[in-house]
């Protein structure tokens, strides 16, 4: 389905599946989505992590949760907003939306 793998912390899925989609075809797409990524569930590491980062940025707990995800596995943050995760050292940030062509 897709050409890349696509990785998701666990939030990353609670927060696709729970959005109130308009029809349900929009609701279906997502659906495939998410089951044809890797999602990410929260471990000893991951929560560990985000106790750390949340004691030392004072971030959101979704982003927290994200970003330890990323971090406990070397995997890069692939979101619209960039600047809530750019203050997180060894923390890779992509926009998509800034990326050229």
């Amino acid at each position: 389905m897709f050409e890349t793998e696509v990785n998701l912390s666990v939030i990353n899925q609670i927060e696709a599946l729970g959005f109130n989609f308009e029809n349900q075809e929009e609701a279906q797409k997502c659906l495939q989505f998410v089951n044809a990524s890797t999602v990410y569930a929260l471990n000893d590491q991951v929560v560990n992590q985000t106790i750390a980062l949340r004691k030392q940025l004072k971030i959101k707990l979704p982003d927290a949760i994200v970003a330890a995800t990323a971090l406990t596995q070397g995997l890069a943050v692939l979101t619209r907003n960039a600047a809530d995760f750019q203050k997180i050292p060894g923390l890779t940030v992509v926009n998509p939306f800034e990326l050229s062509n």
